[in-house]
């Protein structure tokens, strides 16, 4: 057969599913009785659909491939969620006649009536997804000892946040120390941390797993997009990057490639992954704007102007060639923006609907990983090491200054010195200069600073 692979992991004269199957384990080496195993760490809604994708197209090759995720246990479904459950079963008649059939409805009934206790690991292997409810998947192999789940695994997808990366794959590199060899880990997660010794610096998800787990880093990928998990599995048109190394991002572009899922690959892999957490940051504050503006086409049109000039000056300082992320950066901006859980989460905040101290773990959305990425961006911006020169009064400043949403998000979220309204009399502050100026100040600087993605 003829393997004429593109650069967006397509193949000439569409090779089938078993034949990119075996393609992937020919290159990881795999004896013909021994299944690739595939793990998903992490369930929540992308990381629970990516891997029930995966389940739909490669699990009945069950002696070829071992498709499993895992998630934390003693998680409880509450009432009113277990009532919302009974409903979306009983709309579905697949679903209802799949759960009869595994002897499973029964419980569903007795949740919904308050005389049983789910747990989110339980119905997950039925196809819920706590964070996803009204979107059921397909059955899932779930299991809850993290150490039976990885410790052979040959490729690790990571659906966890960035936040909780670090701790969790700490704790998987002890079950890898007899490894001999090194799995592949393809990270979905959107976020950053920052580190300000010895210099300021981002640190993702991708370079958390590296320092975890010492598995190189041409093993370890990032795949996103401007996806919405829901549509994704419903069979949405959509396209992501696969970024990383050569060696596995085309063969990966190739695998993960479905007929409504395309994907890309790049080998700008530290990039997009922080161009995937800078557009979380300003989706919370486009939740708040149309909020307060009882969703004024004009005014989030204003603020839409504002913060993607904002975002362009800050590809500017991280990137060489920031030209090439800007139809990525926007496309996922825009998602997000669109439906995206951090936007609700500004709306909800705005409406007085959600309080900062519930934290930033909401049930039923899961993470809002937005609200950690304004800290981080905000605390590595305003490093006086990183000084421009700012345009009206020709004085060095901190980034930061040139970015009065990023200031504002600061303070509404973290600091709480002010409301949700801030961000409105932040917009309408008449000394407010042009968007494009800020772009242009960008451009026509010599921004470039290698060393906060760590770059020589």
């Amino acid at each position: 057969m003829n393997h004429n692979v593109y650069s967006n992991g397509s193949f000439q004269n569409s090779n089938g599913t078993e034949e990119k199957l075996d393609e992937l384990r020919r290159l990881m080496g795999k004896a013909e009785s021994d299944p690739l195993r595939i793990v998903g760490v992490g369930a929540g809604a992308w990381g629970s659909v990516f891997t029930a994708l995966l389940q739909d197209c490669y699990g009945h090759f069950r002696e070829k491939v071992q498709i499993r995720i895992w998630r934390r246990p003693g998680r409880s479904v509450d009432r009113a969620t277990a009532e919302h459950l009974f409903e979306v079963i009983n709309k579905r008649e697949d679903i209802l006649r799949r759960l009869i059939r595994r002897c499973a409805y029964l419980k569903y009934v007795e949740a919904r009536l308050g005389d049983r206790t789910l747990y989110a690991d339980e119905i997950l292997k039925d196809g819920f997804c706590l964070n996803m409810i009204d979107t059921p998947l397909c059955p899932l192999k779930v299991v809850t000892n993290l150490q039976e789940a990885v410790w052979d695994a040959d490729v690790v997808v990571n659906g966890l946040p960035s936040t909780e990366t670090q701790e969790v794959f700490e704790e998987i590199s002890r079950y890898w120390k007899e490894r001999i060899t090194m799995p592949i880990i393809i990270s979905l997660a959107k976020g950053i941390e920052a580190a300000l010794e010895p210099l300021p610096h981002i640190i993702t998800p991708t370079q958390m797993i590296n320092r975890a787990t010492d598995v190189p880093l041409e093993n370890i990928l990032y795949l996103g997009g401007p996806n919405i998990a829901s549509e994704i599995y419903n069979k949405e048109y959509a396209n992501a990057r696969i970024c990383g190394a050569e060696k596995w991002r085309k063969p990966l572009a190739q695998f993960l490639r479905q007929p409504h899922f395309i994907v890309w690959d790049n080998s700008d892999l530290v990039t997009h992954e922080v161009m995937g957490g800078l557009k979380n940051v300003y989706a919370i504050g486009a939740g708040m704007v149309a909020a307060l503006t009882n969703e004024s086409a004009t005014s989030k049109s204003v603020y839409f102007a504002y913060c993607t000039s904002e975002m362009i000056f800050i590809t500017y300082l991280l990137a060489e060639e920031p030209e090439k992320l800007a139809g990525p950066l926007l496309a996922d901006t825009y998602v997000t923006l669109l439906k995206g859980r951090n936007a609700w989460y500004g709306q909800m905040l705005a409406k007085g609907e959600l309080s900062l101290d519930m934290g930033d773990s909401i049930k039923g959305k899961g993470m809002i990983q937005g609200v950690s990425a304004v800290q981080a961006f905000y605390e590595l911006l305003s490093q006086t090491c990183l000084s421009v020169l700012h345009p009206d009064e020709n004085k060095p400043v901190a980034p930061v200054e040139l970015c009065p949403i990023l200031k504002t998000l600061y303070k509404i979220l973290i600091t709480r010195v002010v409301s949700s309204q801030a961000i409105l009399q932040t917009l309408r502050d008449e000394t407010m200069n042009d968007p494009r100026d800020r772009i242009e100040i960008a451009q026509s600087h010599a921004f470039f600073r290698p060393s906060l993605l760590r770059q020589p």
